[in-house]
Order: C-alpha cells, then structure tokens, then sequence
C-alpha cells in the first residue's frame, strides 16, 4: 500500500527545503523502502558498460551530500547521482530558495550549488557498499573559484575512484556564468583537462556531461561534436531550465531559479531527440525532464534515451513512483 498520499499534505505544510531535508533524513536511516520484489528480467539496461537491474535512475538533487547513496537503492532506482559537489563548503544561495508550483507539478529552486565540499564527501562515499549499485557523483565549480575548470579536476580526482561515473555539470543556472562552460571554447578545455586528469590517476569512472535544455541549436552541434571527438562515456539531457512556459498557473511562477517537473517535459525531451539526431549511436543519452509516467519514459526512450532519471516527480508522487514506472515499462517492452 502507498502511503505518501497520506504523508503527502504533512510534507506540503512544511517548508520545501525542510521537507526536502526531511525526506534525506528518513531515506538515510532506511525509513523510506520501495517494493523488494526483484526487478523484471525485461528492464536489465547496459549503462556505462555496467549491466544495472533498470533504467530508472535518480538525478542529482535529492541527495546533495551524499547522506543516503546506499540507502537510495532501497527505493528501487537501477542507478544513483548524488551531488553536486564543489572543491570547498559553500552555503549556497539565501533561503527561500526551493519552490512548489503544485497547480503545475513542477518546482523551481535556486540553491547554488550549496555543498559541504569534496572532503566531507569523500568520506561518505568510502563507506558506501559497491556492490548495492551503480552510483554517479555531479560535480560543479565553487562560486568564487578563479578557476572553475580546475575546480572539476580536483573533484574528480578526489571522488573519482569512489563513484561509477562523475558527471560535469556546466548547466546549473544557478551559479553566475557556469553555463558559460557549455560554449565549444570553453568546454574543449574543460573536457581536455579533466580526461588528462582521469588518464594520468588512473581513474575508471565513466565520465558524463550534464547539458541545459535551454541551449542553442548551434550549441547542439559543438557539445556534440565534442563529446564524440573526446569518447565521452554518456550526456545527461537536461538539467533545469530558466524558461518559463505561459501554461504555468501557480504564484512562484515568478522565481528565479531553475524550473524542474511536468513543464520541463516537451523542451527536455525535444532536446534529447536532437541532440540523438547528432550523436546517433556513439554516445548513450540519459534523459531527464518531467518524468511521471510510464508513457514518460517510453517518450525519452523513444527519443533516443538508453536510461533516465527522476526527481521533481518525487515531490508530488512519493517513492512508490519508482516501483509504478519499472512495473508499466515492464508491461511496455514484454508487448
């Protein structure tokens, strides 16, 4: 039996961030599980040249600081991100700075990359068990730091030999000209530079690009480009986006920040497919964007996903979304 609907208007009452915290909180101490049934045979996925039980992951978001990676899995995801995280503590931006949009099952947040640092980090993940699941770390760059690109590198080469896969993300909207990084110049250095770093340590984790869907055509054409000439092992499309649709309905609307959920869904997906168009086989997309359903996650798949990943939905769905999505794909694909 789902009970999150009647936990539901409790967690509402409660200020968002607290809520989220919350959530952290009880997952961590393994007071949140989803359906133990094992996975359909049908849903086994190759993801980084790892086979994982589903194709249903967890974005990065929920688990900031890495306080429950292990315990996600109990929720029933096929993988895990955790993060972002940057070289040194930062608080982030002032509260309020996370937003439910209920009359549109969407939420925007404007955190800033708040991270209690790569140390702090790096010690959770060297108690994780390996052998729970394929776990991915996102990383970013300190807000003050005067050199954002060697801000990934250290990260990387710090938590890289604790993760399965790192993810660059260089589509926060949230930390004054991070998205800067996306353009042909810039990322072509900081892609150089970070698989120099992974070459040189040894390091085996998989290595990702998280994009915005709020980038351009021309934009598509070189973040593609570049990930086929540099063997990137996976683009993540697409983080939040700094549009706002006129459907949206509720008084947040008017935030700033990066808006996440149901609104995210056609942009985010559009973007996946062209992006698919660029790349065809050579690198394996994750979608993300507005997942809620199960024909959802035949949409990205359809679009050129090999695997996706929640989050937003999370809020208005509970847990038991998880479990609800594998079941319907598992209808899906033995169809």
């Amino acid at each position: 039996m789902d009970l999150y609907p009647l936990i539901r208007p409790f967690l509402f009452a409660l200020e968002p961030e607290r809520a989220h915290e919350l959530a952290v909180w009880a997952v961590a101490r393994g007071l949140v599980r989803g359906d133990s049934a094992p996975d359909d045979a049908v849903l086994k996925t190759r993801l980084f040249e790892r086979e994982i039980p589903n194709p249903v992951g967890l974005a990065a978001g929920f688990d900031k600081q890495a306080e429950a990676a292990d315990r996600l899995f109990d929720l029933g995801f096929g993988f895990v991100e955790v993060g972002g995280v940057t070289p040194l503590p930062q608080v982030g931006n002032p509260r309020p700075r996370l937003f439910r949009l209920a009359e549109d099952r969407a939420v925007i947040n404007r955190f800033g990359l708040n991270s209690e640092g790569v140390e702090a980090m790096a010690a959770r993940l060297a108690r994780r068990d390996p052998a729970r699941g394929l776990l991915g770390v996102n990383i970013g760059a300190n807000k003050e730091s005067a050199d954002r690109t060697g801000d990934y590198v250290t990260v990387l080469e710090r938590l890289g030999p604790l993760v399965d896969f790192a993810t660059l993300n260089v589509s926060s909207p949230n930390t004054p000209g991070l998205r800067a990084l996306q353009g042909r110049d810039e990322l072509a250095r900081l892609l150089d530079r970070v698989l120099e770093a992974r070459t040189r340590h040894g390091i085996k984790a998989a290595l990702v690009l998280k994009i915005a869907p709020d980038v351009s055509e021309a934009d598509l054409d070189d973040i593609a480009a570049l990930a086929i000439e540099c063997r990137l092992d996976g683009l993540i499309v697409g983080n939040t986006t700094i549009g706002r649709p006129d459907t949206l309905q509720s008084s947040h609307r008017v935030e700033t920040g990066g808006l996440s959920g149901a609104p995210l869904f056609p942009l985010s997906t559009r973007i996946l497919a062209a992006m698919r168009q660029r790349v065809g086989d050579r690198v394996p997309l994750i979608g993300t964007g507005g997942i809620f359903t199960v024909e959802d996650v035949l949409a990205k798949l359809a679009a050129g996903a090999v695997a996706v990943q929640v989050y937003s939905a999370l809020v208005y769905e509970g847990p038991g979304l998880v479990g609800r999505l594998k079941r319907g794909l598992a209808t899906a694909r033995r169809r």
